[in-house]
């Protein structure tokens, strides 16, 4: 099983305890002092050094900008499994990554729900076994079923599904695991727009009411304005903060 399929079915006995005894809430899901999110980090590509710096207070950030850009690559730093990241990440006061100081949090002590474009579900598992595996109960795994649209296919396996389905499956399982942080790349490719907009619609109120922390990559402004109340553009191996408008 590859590192990306371990992250992503997200759990152990003792981070699902941890993040039950320690909560998430409002707008400083950690607790800790200063931004929920900081990240200043460099990680050397083919193209070129990637250098990304953001410090945000948001609930929900979506970062955007072009395929290739290096999306993909915050989002494999956050949950981590990028090695070749140095640099500092901060995740609702706690330190995960700090090169300078030799500190690394390993990926399943993170509780991070993570959900990759290759959404890695378990091929001999149904559906209703793939999103158990996020560690949900029966009830909850059948109301996230009814909530992603998907519980017509519960005994179905992954081959059975279209890619829009697989989509929806991987992203409930990440929410079943009770995740301190979840990480969305392109969670939407695969929908088309008017289901796009009614998943969207019920992952930004699931999110909310529970108080978990979002980041979210796409190539889509249309995805990133429907789910995050803050905005980040990745151009050109460099992170900037894009405002609203009044």
């Amino acid at each position: 099983m590859s590192g990306d399929a371990r992250v992503s079915s997200q759990d152990t006995p003792r981070g699902r305890q941890r993040r039950q005894e320690n909560p998430g809430s409002g707008d400083n899901p950690g607790g800790g002092d200063g931004p929920n999110l900081k990240v200043d980090i460099k990680v050397p590509l083919a193209s070129g050094e990637l250098e990304m710096c953001l410090e945000s207070d948001a609930l929900t950030v979506a970062v955007f900008g072009p395929s290739g850009g290096g999306k993909s690559t915050l989002l494999r730093t956050l949950a981590g499994v990028e090695k070749r990241t140095t640099g500092m990440v901060r995740v609702g006061g706690e330190v995960w990554l700090d090169t300078g100081k030799g500190v690394f949090v390993d990926p399943w002590e993170r509780g991070v729900g993570w959900v990759p474009q290759d959404y890695l579900l378990f091929p001999h598992l149904s559906v209703r076994e793939n999103l158990r595996f996020g560690g949900g109960t029966p009830p909850e795994v059948e109301e996230m079923a009814r909530l992603l649209f998907v519980d017509h296919l519960l005994e179905r396996r992954p081959r059975r599904l279209s890619g829009g389905e697989q989509q929806r499956v991987a992203l409930g399982r990440a929410l079943l695991s009770n995740p301190r942080l979840l990480l969305l790349d392109e969670p939407f490719s695969a929908l088309d727009r008017p289901l796009r907009n009614r998943v969207g619609s019920q992952l930004s109120s699931f999110v909310r009411a529970r108080g978990i922390p979002l980041v979210l990559v796409s190539h889509d402004e249309a995805d990133a304005a429907a789910l995050a109340r803050e905005h980040w553009l990745l151009s050109q191996g460099r992170l900037g903060r894009v405002e609203d408008p009044d």
